[in-house]
């Protein structure tokens, strides 16, 4: 059972808690984040702004950072987009809403399932994540409190956007400045607005160039700048956080590794995301089971935590609840990185191999996200 994300987990709010203490905050009520009472909140969630990412960068992102305090961070794991965003949209871990990574093997319908793009026929968004987002809560109970998502025009329509983003009222802007100025707008019109704000650009600029990139940090200037923007538009009683999904680090090719032999013998399915590896095995066997797990364990113990299903359940990993449907998503095997390394196998093209900057494991890298707070959350 690995320390590392229990230790991460244990000392900070997961995302799971962040839109329940911003409702709490509209309310006039006081969460576990003991936000103050205000008339709206925004949440601008920058995809793949791990907290490491942006203390190293601060002087690039002064406004973001400005009043930061050391403790204000939040807990992200799974470490994945599909997993981080459905747990603050839900208010619930992984391990409820059933978004465990980036893939996963339907065991039942023997396919894979890509749970960022790969919606559709078998995996239907109303149903295949699992919980009701808070959006659809607010509108069930008729609140006073709007909720509204401002995010990237062209995601308006995705799977994900139906999943995990139901209930909320959609506007798309093409640029970040357009989104914040979109965001702002909605701020002042309405009388109690819940508005989750997302831009994808220094993800992108990641996985493409790498997070110690000229572009990543061109994008987080170009952030830090709409950011000052947003603040400079926002009516004085609207409270903002800045968190993230995941954080990122940057895997070279030679830091690549392929899984070949017998520890691919017994399986009948590798998904996931190359961090964070779900395995399958081809049978239901406790003897299989143990046979498979000391063979990962004697090749990648050194540099990765394996783990069975059971094992990472226990460690809390996916959440204090596990619910069965989510359950049979996560791989017999879990295969976590600790150290810089992605896992791949022979039949992974060029084209996945050359994503730069990863994310989906257990380090405080790639699990610990700001959780900052402006206007009038500041302290």
């Amino acid at each position: 059972m690995s320390p590392i994300v229990l230790s991460a987990g244990e000392r900070r709010p997961s995302l799971a808690e962040v839109l329940p203490n911003c409702l709490a905050a509209i309310r006039g009520e006081r969460g576990s984040m003991e936000l103050p009472p205000v008339r709206g909140a925004v949440v601008m969630l920058v995809d793949g702004l791990g907290a490491e990412l942006l203390r190293a960068r601060a002087g690039h992102a002064r406004h973001l950072v400005r009043g930061w305090a050391k403790r204000e961070t939040g807990f992200a794991f799974p470490s994945t987009t599909v997993a981080g965003i459905t747990s603050l949209t839900t208010a619930t871990r992984a391990g409820e809403h059933g978004l465990v990574g980036y893939s996963v093997f339907d065991r039942a319908a023997g396919t894979y399932r890509n749970q960022l793009s790969g919606w559709g026929e078998g995996m239907e968004p109303a149903t295949w994540q699992l919980r009701p987002t808070v959006f659809e809560q607010l509108v069930a109970d008729r609140s006073a409190i709007e909720p509204f998502v401002v995010s990237v025009e062209t995601y308006r329509d995705s799977g994900l956007t139906a999943a995990s983003l139901r209930g909320a009222t959609y506007v798309g802007g093409d640029t970040m400045r357009e989104r914040v100025e979109l965001t702002a707008k909605i701020s002042a019109d309405r009388a109690h607005p819940l508005v989750y704000l997302y831009h994808a650009e220094l993800d992108q600029a990641g996985h493409k160039y790498g997070s110690e990139s000229d572009q990543w940090l061109a994008r987080l200037e170009e952030l830090d700048a709409a950011f000052a923007h947003l603040l400079a538009l926002l009516p004085a009683d609207i409270g903002v956080l800045v968190v993230a999904d995941h954080g990122m680090l940057d895997i070279r090719e030679h830091e690549q590794v392929d899984l070949e032999g017998e520890l691919l013998d017994d399986l009948v399915a590798l998904a996931g995301e190359p961090r964070l590896r779900h395995l399958y095995l081809r049978e239901q066997s406790a003897d299989l089971l143990a046979d498979v797990l000391a063979r990962y364990r004697a090749a990648e113990g050194h540099r990765a935590e394996v783990l069975s299903r059971k094992e990472a359940i226990a460690a809390g990993w996916y959440g204090p609840v596990v619910v069965p449907e989510a359950a049979e998503r996560i791989g017999d095997i879990v295969l976590a990185a600790r150290k810089r390394v992605t896992y791949y196998t022979a039949h992974f093209d060029a084209k996945v191999r050359s994503v730069i900057g990863q994310h989906g494991s257990i380090t405080d890298t790639e699990t610990i996200v700001p959780l900052i707070r402006h206007g009038a959350f500041a302290r």
